[in-house]
């Protein structure tokens, strides 16, 4: 390489070079020696040269050249660096912070500034990116502060970083390089300035603001579907009084697979039911209605609840194996005063007595649904009239910075003096546990009254039962009953007379098909007639079409035809009870 080519083109080298040829004789010395056929020869007592590679000296081509230092930084012009930065960058200078330079980007971006004049004034821009209130504060502490991803008014979006200036005086503007104000005749004064410096990250905020619009519609999708799978209107029993509430997780937080669901058995019977599906966003809401669904389906069969979250547990996983699910699916019956539960890995139902006790309900729960390999098990928890039952998911009571059981805990004392309907309740408790349309988690809550009924309202409720023995009079003896029962209940004549025809022929089926004990039952709501027949055996029965010829066959068709509905199911001591309503009329 020819050094004397190349490096007569950078400003101040041949001073450098000339003070090196000054300095040292050496590199004229290599130039001598250059050619080897030009090196004076050896005298004759040399040694011998050793073995192995000649010197780089000795050795053809071109010496190598000494390496060189870059342009020292106060060579370099400050004007010249900030015009050439592809970003937004002004000086302001003095405490009301006069436009003192822009460089060519600045004015690509926002327009030119006039020097001299407040920015306030002069750069509207700072404004709409929120950096004016900090020119003051960066002046006077002496520190750096940065605004991110601000918005101005033409719509592109910058970070703007303001760095303190130390004070120049005029020594500065006699060198001829005023390097914050860039022409001269500046400020002199040895006043401080601001440096800020703009990226501009519109596209940046663009991409994270199509990020936030997807998430919204993702959420809002969700929500929907969550909020489409639950119940729309809740089932209202006769002898209960319901409401729930379901809130979904604030905007950081995606919706999970919480649910509830109110089921009327039949008989006066009903199916209590919440759950909550351990995900987030639609897979979550879509499992959810999955197991709804099914849940649905279960409780059509009347099962006892450990079967009906036996069945669950196997339909989670073939559903979706790597989703966690916990439910509990409870039973009330008005003649028995008691929840029947099972539980699978869900959180434990409250009861708060009339008298405002607490009572918690306590084994058996089992693992989640889905894990397979256990046998669940029923539990009982009374509910008396005058109670109330809470029904709950994990949002309501789990907090990151305590334990799970002070969350249960502390629902319970809320429970303790939650007064008033249903929904009264449900609201209070979710005030009193905290919980914001910004909580990070989705809650349901299910609340459950059973009502003491006194006075006119209790006369609208009664019960009457008759234990059958075997043999040709009991069917005499239960149609006499049952007229009796009617009338006074002043029942009118045509439905008396339906029934007393259905609780003979529920009566007949048990003589010949079931085997003792066996129990009468009639019961009368605000709403309804219910009449079931209780027996010994667990066969249930189904309604067949007879032939003409038949003798038998067609009490189950009769009782089809003749009540509103009607239905069987088998009973804990492994009988089974049939049974049938009629619609009172308004």
């Amino acid at each position: 390489m020819n050094f004397t080519r190349w490096s007569a083109r950078l400003p101040g080298t041949q001073r450098r070079a000339a003070a090196r040829d000054d300095r040292s004789p050496v590199p004229a010395a290599r130039a001598e020696y250059a050619r080897p056929e030009d090196a004076p020869a050896p005298p004759d007592d040399a040694s011998p040269a050793p073995s192995g590679p000649a010197p780089a000296e000795a050795l053809p081509g071109p010496a190598p050249a000494e390496a060189l230092p870059g342009p020292a930084l106060a060579d370099l012009s400050a004007r010249e660096i900030l015009c050439r930065v592809p970003a937004p960058v002004a000086l302001l200078h003095g405490p009301d912070h006069r436009v003192a330079y822009v460089n060519d980007a600045y004015e690509a971006a926002f327009g030119p500034r006039p020097s001299g004049v407040p920015a306030a004034a002069a750069m509207p821009e700072l404004a709409q990116l929120s950096v004016l209130p900090l020119l003051d504060q960066v002046l006077r502490s002496g520190t750096a502060r940065t605004v991110k991803s601000r918005r101005t008014a033409e719509g592109g979006s910058y970070t703007v970083t303001c760095t303190p200036v130390a004070a120049w005086d005029s020594e500065d503007k006699a060198a001829g390089e005023d390097v914050r104000t860039g022409h001269a005749g500046a400020d002199a004064s040895g006043e401080g300035g601001v440096l800020v410096y703009a990226a501009d990250v519109t596209d940046h905020a663009e991409a994270a603001e199509r990020l936030r619009t997807s998430e919204r519609r993702h959420r809002e999708t969700a929500v929907t579907l969550q909020r489409s799978l639950l119940p729309q209107e809740l089932e209202q029993p006769d002898d209960l009084r319901i409401a729930a509430t379901y809130q979904p997780g604030g905007t950081d937080a995606a919706v999970g697979g919480d649910w509830y669901d109110v089921i009327t058995l039949g008989a006066g019977r009903t199916a209590l039911v919440i759950g909550d599906v351990m995900g987030r966003g639609v897979r979550a809401a879509a499992v959810m209605g999955q197991l709804r669904t099914a849940v649905r389906a279960y409780a059509r069969l009347d099962l006892p609840p450990h079967e009906v979250i036996q069945l669950l547990d196997g339909l989670a996983a073939e559903i979706d194996a790597s989703q966690i699910a916990t439910c509990v699916y409870a039973v009330h019956d008005p003649n028995e005063g008691h929840l029947v539960y099972a539980s699978a890995g869900h959180l434990p139902i409250l009861v708060r007595d009339e008298d405002g006790t607490v009572h918690r309900a306590a084994e058996p729960t089992g693992p989640p649904l889905g894990t397979g390999g256990w046998i669940h098990t029923s539990g009982t928890i009374a509910l008396p009239p005058g109670s109330t039952a809470v029904l709950y998911t994990d949002g309501l009571v789990e907090r990151r910075s305590e334990d799970i059981d002070e969350g249960v805990a502390s629902l319970a004392r809320a429970l303790s003096g939650a007064k008033g309907t249903p929904q009264v309740v449900c609201d209070r408790l979710i005030r009193s546990l905290g919980v914001t349309a910004e909580h990070d988690d989705d809650v349901a809550v299910l609340v459950v009254q059973h009502p003491a009924r006194t006075g006119s309202n209790a006369e609208l409720f009664h019960n009457a039962a008759l234990d059958l023995l075997g043999g040709v009079e009991a069917a005499p003896r239960a149609r006499a009953f049952a007229t009796g029962v009617l009338t006074s209940w002043r029942f009118p004549v045509e439905l008396r007379d339906l029934g007393v025809l259905a609780t003979s022929e529920l009566v007949a089926n048990s003589l010949q098909h079931g085997t003792p004990p066996m129990r009468l039952g009639l019961r009368r709501t605000d709403r309804r007639l219910i009449i079931e027949v209780t027996d010994g055996d667990d066969h249930l029965p189904r309604r067949r079409q007879a032939e003409p010829a038949d003798e038998a066959g067609r009490g189950i068709s009769i009782i089809a035809s003749i009540a509103t509905s009607w239905g069987s199911r088998r009973t804990p001591g492994g009988g089974k009870a049939v049974w049938c309503e009629f619609a009172l009329p308004r």
